[in-house]
């Protein structure tokens, strides 16, 4: 969305009574002037910063002007209003339409969460499993050279593990010594 697009969107809500006060918008408007490239001229910032006409009038002229000069001029307006008044643009009905997520965007805050949300105990659990499927896999392996000793002990330490695993291993390191 054009910055141009979004100044148009947010007019209503800047120019309705007390969102800018008057050392506000003038503060913007010479931020607007002296800015690289200039966005207003000398003549333009004192037409916008007269006292005789009403705040209301003077900040609904400089939208409309900077909407007219184009979205480079709409893009400082938008930086001038974040450094000199940051809560005001953070609550634009613009910037709140940006915050609101994608449907389809994964957030990684929630994602990460959610990836490590059981602690370190399952991870030292699943990390053993793993290993001593992978030392099991290794010993049991015919191709490989074990010593005897390693077979033995490995046939004693599903006992810690629990019943039926301790029962699946045995039976499959009986059926890998008769072969």
């Amino acid at each position: 969305q054009s910055y141009c697009h979004r100044l148009q969107h947010d007019m209503y809500f800047l120019t309705s009574t007390s969102r800018l006060n008057e050392q506000v918008v003038d503060k913007i408007v010479l931020q607007l002037n002296r800015v690289y490239p200039q966005i207003l001229t000398n003549e333009e910032a004192e037409k916008f910063r007269n006292p005789k006409a009403s705040l209301h009038t003077r900040l609904s002229d400089l939208l409309k002007h900077l909407q007219k000069k184009g979205d480079r001029h709409c893009q400082e307006f938008y930086r001038a209003l974040q450094i000199n008044a940051e809560q005001l643009f953070n609550d634009l009905p613009s910037r709140k339409i940006l915050k609101t997520p994608d449907p389809t965007e994964i957030d990684t805050d929630k994602e990460q969460y959610m990836l490590n949300d059981r602690g370190p105990v399952f991870f030292l659990a699943c990390f053993s499993m793993a290993a001593g499927l992978a030392l099991f896999w290794y010993c049991c392996n015919s191709e490989t050279q074990v010593i005897g000793r390693a077979r033995r002990i490995l046939g004693f330490s599903p006992i810690i593990i629990g019943r039926h695993v301790r029962n699946i291993c045995m039976l499959y390191l009986e059926d890998m010594s008769r072969n």
